[in-house]
């Protein structure tokens, strides 16, 4: 290659200069440069906190960060790295495949032989299939690799077991209207000038954030951008000049908890009136359709259950209508099982009863079941006693043996009490007969 001439190596110095006078965007500008300045997030990074005490100790294992966007994950993962002077290394899930991985692997593994650990911040974890998330174990396990992954669902059913059994989950808060505010005068700060606008505006303009830092700065930058000169804007200019409403309550604050509660006891009082009215609230807000719909089917089994067997089918195929139709057609189907709900038979029994049991579960430990349900596919297991006088129920008296099935060191328990209305008064009348034949047949 010839060498470059003068003038081509002053274009160069001056497009390197160029580069780093280029504008970059609010957020990026206030990204935070140490720990102590993340907002919002002092239940981990807080005098107490989870990851203020790993840090104490100068070790780190793997993480997995779970919140909802512009919670500060990135940030605080690249922070983390500096802290504990790892090699930060970053990749995402939705654009990395195996031969990605693959790649990052092994040049973790040549840093790891001139002594320096990498921390690999896998951004959308959870869009790695069941096989990429298992290629993460052995690097984790032999320490090539700190993996802190950051995904915005639920860890425990997006990613597979063994994976989360080596890392510890630690949850992200939405940002709350203190911390926004705290973003706000950071931003003011750092552009020397006030936000043009009143004090409702201002409000509005959190809560349009939503709980998301990096939103309330790109908005904060926006209304900079349109305000002129003198220019104050109350809170209806300010919906104008961005296009977007506020949010009628906040779906990380208490708000959002409020309504749902709302919903939920609404449905649980047998009021469908009530119930859709806050339903309608949640929607009108913004809410996901489909959080209602999970929502509507805890409902079906904690307050419902087999008062009404067909209350879980009908919330299912409800939040599989919305699947398929989508907004706002697929809203009224989600309207529709919550009217099923409200105006139900109730019945928590199966809920307590699953209650009852784990407890007992939790605190009997390991106890056998009794030998005459075990199977012997051995001649030793059978000299054990292993299914030894086993009744087949099919072949006994109106099909039911009475044999005992809890664990001899356990004994008998009831967890099951179906009340006396909707569908479990069937239910109470086969267990009241079955305990008169137990009691009969000894």
């Amino acid at each position: 290659m010839s060498p470059k001439r003068p003038h081509e190596a002053a274009n160069l110095f001056a497009a390197a200069g160029m580069e780093q006078d280029a504008p970059r965007p609010l957020p990026d500008r206030l990204r935070p440069r140490a720990l102590s300045e993340v907002v919002g997030q002092d239940h981990i990074l807080g005098p107490d906190g989870a990851l203020t005490r790993m840090l104490a100790t100068r070790t780190l294992g793997s993480l997995i960060f779970w919140g909802p966007p512009g919670t500060g994950k990135t940030t605080v993962a690249r922070l983390l790295a500096d802290a504990t002077e790892l090699h930060f290394e970053q990749i995402s899930a939705v654009f990395s495949g195996v031969a990605d991985l693959k790649k990052v692997f092994d040049a973790a593994r040549a840093r790891r032989e001139i002594g320096k650990g990498t921390l690999l911040f896998v951004d959308e974890v959870h869009r790695f299939n069941r096989a990429q998330q298992d290629s993460f174990l052995p690097v984790m396990e032999d320490g090539t690799v700190v993996l802190v992954g950051a995904t915005t669902e639920n860890p425990s059913f997006e990613l597979n077991a063994a994976l989360l059994s080596r890392a510890r989950v630690l949850v992200f808060h939405s940002l709350d209207a203190a911390a926004i505010e705290k973003l706000f005068a950071h931003a003011e700060k750092i552009e020397g000038r006030k936000l043009p606008l009143d004090a409702e505006a201002r409000a509005v303009l959190a809560r349009m954030a939503d709980g998301d830092g990096r939103a309330a700065l790109t908005l904060a930058e926006e209304v900079w951008r349109s305000a002129r000169e003198g220019e104050i804007f109350n809170a209806a200019a300010l919906q104008d000049i961005l296009q977007r409403r506020a949010p009628i309550y906040d779906k990380s604050a208490d708000g959002h908890y409020n309504l749902i509660s709302a919903l939920h006891k609404s449905v649980r009082g047998s009021d469908p009136d009530a119930a859709l009215y806050y339903l309608a609230r949640m929607l009108d807000a913004g809410e996901d359709p489909l959080f209602l719909a999970r929502r509507v089917v805890r409902m079906a089994v904690e307050d419902i259950g087999l008062a009404d067997p067909h209350a879980l089918a009908i919330c299912n195929a409800a939040k599989d209508a919305y699947d398929f139709l989508g907004s706002p057609e697929g809203e009224l189907a989600i309207a529709q099982a919550v009217i099923y709900l409200a105006t139900a038979p109730k019945s928590n029994a199966a809920y307590k009863a699953f209650g009852a049991a784990m407890q007992v579960a939790k605190e009997g430990g390991s106890l056998l079941p009794p030998k005459h349900i075990l199977n012997s596919p051995t001649k030793l297991m059978k000299s054990e006693g292993y299914g030894g006088g086993y009744q087949y129920d099919h072949d006994a008296p109106d099909a039911f043996s009475g044999q005992d099935y809890f664990p001899e060191a356990l004994g008998r328990r009831t967890f099951y009490d179906p009340p006396d209305r909707g569908f479990e008064r069937e239910i109470r009348k086969r267990l009241d007969y079955w305990a008169k034949l137990r009691r009969e047949r000894g």
